[in-house]
């Protein structure tokens, strides 16, 4: 067997049943699929008995680790050469077996992992749309999600859609303890290893992220934390677009301050002089607005998604950026270790 479809879900039955449906309608059939229920209240074993006949499916339940145990827990029983980490709320078109094929078929036994990019579906929410955008723009994470350039070296995949040879993933031990990071912690692991890493832009899927801003929130806000704990565990990999979204958070932190001050010095001075002090802060989050809603708007050719998307800017950079903050303090100012800092996160 060629590949081995591992996804750890978590009371999620409903992205399960769209995520197997998508698999049946695979042109290459040359794959098992692995579902890890990761100790969910709301499992998804009767979905997966509906496609009993359908696929070549295996049905697991297990205490709850988080998904990078439980991914390891599916890899241990899978029996194909190549290991294809999903995340549970994505949707595979058609031919993404066939185009993963077709790549490993060129570069040979050159690759050890690669990853695909991920794509909003017609059939999405406008919050769901408009996340995607937030993730995906230039204007929010500078397209490299986008996934349409050239196929790249030392490309680090994601776990929501990678793949790995088994026997590499074996011989690194699989997924860390970090509740969250863990996809970046490995693909550092593989490439510090000297094993080459790809994009392959035609390997993408449909990506339904979180379907309201609380959730999406949370989601980055973990994502921010994980960045200051992977510098940590990999010195040297944190870049400058890591840091954007913190400088972004305390910007527009310090322009609404600079606001309310105009607002105080106008009211306790009864003199209109502070007027712009209290107006002028507010322009560049104007102008960044209508560039997110225009840019969007054009995009997905909805007006309504344009203006979901500007909250969705704001949630994906400001939560990233307050997570960054919080782990920078706990890690780097109070120097808590990793499980001490974030026990009541990710942990307990």
């Amino acid at each position: 067997m060629t590949y081995s479809i591992i996804v750890p879900v978590y009371n999620r039955p409903d992205e399960v049943n769209e995520l197997l449906q998508s698999l049946c309608q695979q042109t290459l059939k040359d794959f098992e699929v692995i579902i890890v229920e990761d100790g969910s209240a709301t499992p998804c074993k009767e979905v997966c008995e509906k496609y009993a006949d359908k696929l070549d499916l295996h049905y697991f339940f297990k205490k709850n680790s988080g998904p990078g145990q439980s991914r390891n827990y599916g890899a241990e029983r899978a029996q194909g050469e190549w290991l294809i980490i999903l995340d549970s709320d994505v949707v595979l078109p058609e031919s993404y077996l066939q185009a993963v094929n077709c790549q490993l078929s060129i570069v040979n036994c050159q690759l050890a992992a690669w990853g695909g990019p991920d794509a909003s579906h017609p059939s999405f929410t406008p919050v769901q749309k408009a996340i995607s955008y937030s993730m995906t723009s230039f204007f929010t994470t500078g397209g490299i999600r986008g996934g349409k350039g050239k196929k790249l070296d030392k490309f680090f995949p994601r776990s929501y859609n990678m793949g790995i040879r088994r026997e590499v993933y074996q011989e690194l031990g699989g997924f860390s303890k970090m509740r969250f990071g863990e996809d970046i912690d490995f693909s550092y692991r593989i490439v510090e290893a000297g094993y080459k890493t790809a994009l392959i832009p035609e390997a993408w899927v449909w990506h339904k992220r979180r379907t309201d801003f609380r959730k999406f929130f949370r989601q980055v806000y973990n994502s921010g934390i994980a960045r200051i704990n992977l510098e940590k565990r990999h010195p040297g990999t944190m870049k400058l677009v890591h840091l954007l979204p913190t400088v972004f958070t305390l910007g527009v932190i310090a322009l609404i301050l600079l606001s309310a001050i105009g607002r105080l010095l106008m009211f306790y001075g009864n003199n209109d002089q502070w007027r712009w002090l209290c107006l002028t802060p507010w322009i560049p989050i104007i102008l960044y607005s209508l560039i997110i809603c225009v840019d969007s708007t054009i995009k997905n050719k909805s007006m309504k998604v344009g203006l979901l998307s500007i909250p969705a800017a704001f949630v994906q950079l400001m939560g990233y950026g307050f997570g960054f903050i919080e782990s920078w303090w706990k890690r780097c100012v109070l120097k808590q270790d990793e499980f001490t800092a974030f026990e009541k996160n990710f942990y307990s």
